[in-house]
């Protein structure tokens, strides 16, 4: 099937616009930040996927034995796998990263449905038009929660899936009437009106992380949720902290078939590793690692952590280990 091939989004043209300004910035930094992203951007393409306009990237050679689908966590983009990439690509394994409708320089979606089951018909669509098959997802934070409703549908063309910073949440009555309400004020009201990038990083770094990142990383961070439409924090949060949604998980993760990693940091606070591993005990065919000396951000806290695993599964998957 050919790609449904579409002109960038107008996110992409204002964010491109945008670089090519601070590229002459007499910061340094912020000058090689632009010249890096700009380099980055050269290799996005768009796709109409279910009536929106997607962003997507392949890099790495066109000949790989293997590839990888990256699937961004919530609140993020494509760009928290940039490191990963190029780790990945060194290996010679070929790479697609997308950003979910209504982030990154996807589209939003015009009727606000941000459910599990949509954002899953929309990767279901992506794989259908790149005609891809025997190929490996690695997903993390609300990433994964699109990858097993997926992997459900599609038993068949995914040999093996990655699980960053994803496990089996305790829920109550009370956690699913508040939380969705403190985490949409949270992001929405807060952090998405504070533009100086200090406030946002030492957030990360109490919060989120357990390493320092640079300051590259902080800013694709900040961008990420200036980019994510306010829509998609309300939706999604409801979603994940729906009692319906975490009962339902180990039974979802138990009817994969396929090899299952989960990575979890040992310094997670958001989901903790202890919650990781009582998800992972329901899979069965699966393995787990706790990462010593890391947070939820593993993409960029830890890249090549995160990358060296994604290539020892998926060598293991191939010699049959």
């Amino acid at each position: 099937m050919k790609v449904n091939e579409s002109p960038p989004t107008e996110k992409f043209k204002a964010y491109q616009a945008e670089l090519h300004l601070e590229k002459e910035s007499k910061n340094p930094a912020r000058a090689e930040r632009a010249q890096c992203e700009l380099e980055l951007m050269r290799q996005s393409r768009f796709a109409v996927i279910n009536g929106i306009v997607h962003h997507y990237q392949i890099t790495g050679p066109e000949n790989a034995e293997e590839t990888v689908l990256l699937v961004h966590g919530w609140d993020c983009w494509w760009m928290w796998w940039h490191h990963v990439i190029k780790e990945l690509n060194e290996a010679g394994i070929r790479t697609i990263a997308y950003d979910l409708k209504g982030h990154g320089w996807s589209d939003p979606d015009p009727g606000q449905d941000y459910s599990i089951a949509s954002f899953s018909d929309d990767l279901a669509e992506l794989v259908k038009q790149l005609e891809l098959k025997d190929f490996h997802i690695a997903a993390f934070s609300f990433g994964p929660f699109v990858t097993v409703d997926y992997a459900g549908k599609a038993k068949d063309r995914v040999k093996s899936i990655i699980f960053y910073n994803f496990g089996f949440l305790p829920n109550n009555a009370l956690l699913e009437r508040f939380a969705p309400a403190v985490l949409t004020f949270t992001f929405n009201k807060a952090l998405r009106k504070i533009h100086w990038w200090r406030p946002i990083y030492a957030y990360a770094r109490v919060v989120l992380t357990k390493n320092p990142i640079t300051f590259h990383d902080i800013m694709i961070g900040v961008r990420s949720l200036e980019l994510c439409a306010p829509e998609v924090v309300e939706n999604t949060t409801r979603q994940i902290t729906s009692r319906d949604v975490t009962r339902k998980l180990p039974e979802l993760v138990k009817n994969i078939d396929i090899p299952l990693l989960f990575v979890a940091g040992d310094g997670d606070t958001i989901m903790r590793s202890k919650n990781t591993r009582k998800l992972q005990e329901y899979a069965k065919n699966s393995s787990y690692v706790c990462v010593p000396k890391c947070g939820h951000l593993i993409t960029l806290e830890l890249p090549e952590k995160a990358s060296e695993l994604i290539i020892r599964q998926v060598h293991s998957v191939k010699s049959g280990f």
